[in-house]
């Protein structure tokens, strides 16, 4: 007669607990191309990239680039919006925001809506700053 057994239940196993959704693609931490990495050829991406790298070829983005302190660009960028700290020697396109820091250099031609040179910044080229008409 199981109803009255002094035999105790087994204990039930204990919760998994329930694992955390993804976090939304704009709450992600940035890609990062680390110092001593070096790329030749396109480089391709969606939301976010930090570069403090070596690049030499194109960058070709629908997000946001920031060119960290030893990042080097030799070839052209369009993004949505670009942040220099490093060097680019090569033409920048940005559909919203091209902003240059102080201590980057950049040898070549800017588009950008909106177009923000920090002091000691080091700018060699022509802009075209505005949006289309």
């Amino acid at each position: 007669m199981a109803m009255f057994s002094s035999r105790k239940p087994e204990a039930e196993p204990p919760a998994i607990p329930e694992q955390p959704k993804p976090l939304s693609t704009s709450a992600q931490s940035p890609g990062l191309l680390s110092k001593g990495v070096s790329i030749k050829g396109t480089v391709k991406f969606r939301n976010e990239l930090v570069i403090d790298c070596n690049v030499e070829g194109s960058i070709d983005s629908t997000g946001t680039l920031t060119i960290a302190e030893n990042g080097f660009i030799r070839g052209e960028v369009r993004a949505k919006s670009v942040k220099l700290r490093g060097k680019i020697e090569g033409n920048v396109f940005a559909t919203e925001r091209c902003e240059l820091l102080a201590g980057c250099t950049l040898h070549g031609d800017i588009e950008a809506p909106r177009f923000v040179v920090d002091e000691n910044a080091t700018f060699l080229g022509s802009a075209k700053v505005g949006t289309p008409k």
